[in-house]
């Protein structure tokens, strides 16, 4: 299907980004457009200006931090989190999960900016950042604002950013000590995730974070046993959702198993 007429604009600074996407209602950003093109394709969306985000080159940056965390751009594509030597050494985590995302060419497009703004409850990433602890950097007219990853997502499709903000970075910290697992059960091998869990391990605590069951990351703490981590994703409540892929009740049991995988990986769950 065809796209209806849109604006466009190119900016060449962070600055001038913001201040297009204020001066707009109806502007939206443009990073890989895995996401957006689609929506505009099937009408569910019509933005009036695509404020394409391509040309700059601050949001393509990875750079390793003096205390051993992490900072990347908005604009880093799911391939490039793969191969950085950074991210490998910090928190490999990250490329290990953005290698199972869809296919190389949404790999090569997609941004983790674009993943973790659309919020799509089945995308890979929210659920890591919410478990590693992460910090996401919102620039806007007034400056920037650090929101933590757990208070980042607001519901299907929302975040902290607002109309007229642009997500610019995202910062880790760094492991000190901590491991870092992750588990999923995809529809086909490079498919959609019907549940998904992150789990950072830290002594014999885990912090457990289950995507695809609500309409945002799920955040849990445990021991790290298997045990007792498949108590707390059981006495959640959660209320996922049924569709074709599986029930309400399929969900849970599942949560239960990747929440218990994703410890085990991190290193815990005996």
């Amino acid at each position: 299907m065809l796209l209806s007429e849109v604006g466009y604009a190119r900016p060449a600074a962070v600055e001038e980004a913001v201040r297009l996407l204020a001066e707009h209602d109806g502007a939206r950003p443009l990073a890989g457009g895995q996401t957006i093109l689609n929506v505009m394709k099937a009408r569910a969306a019509a933005p009036d200006v695509l404020v394409d985000l391509a040309d700059l080159e601050e949001l393509r940056a990875i750079a390793s931090t003096d205390d051993g965390g992490l900072v990347i751009g908005a604009m880093v594509t799911s391939a490039e989190l793969v191969t950085s030597s950074d991210v490998k050494a910090a928190r490999p985590v990250l490329g290990d999960v953005a290698a199972q995302i869809a296919d190389v060419q949404v790999r090569n497009r997609g941004t983790i900016g674009g993943n973790v703004c659309s919020n799509d409850p089945t995308n890979h990433l929210p659920p890591v950042l919410v478990a590693v602890g992460a910090t996401m950097t919102i620039a806007g007219a007034d400056g920037e604002r650090d929101v933590p990853a757990e208070e980042f997502f607001l519901g299907v499709y929302m975040t902290a950013v607002g109309l007229g903000e642009l997500l610019t970075r995202i910062t880790l910290p760094p492991l000190a000590g901590a491991r870092d697992g992750f588990s999923s059960v995809t529809i086909g091998a490079d498919g959609t995730c019907i549940v998904n869990a992150a789990a950072t391990v830290s002594g014999d605590e885990a912090r457990v974070v289950l995507g695809c069951v609500a309409a945002t990351p799920v955040l849990l703490t445990a021991p790290a046993e298997d045990d007792a981590v498949r108590e707390a994703v059981h006495g959640a409540g959660l209320e996922p959702p049924s569709d074709v892929h599986g029930s309400a009740d399929y969900r849970r049991h599942l949560a239960e198993v990747v929440a218990a995988r994703a410890v085990a990986e991190a290193g815990g769950g005996g």
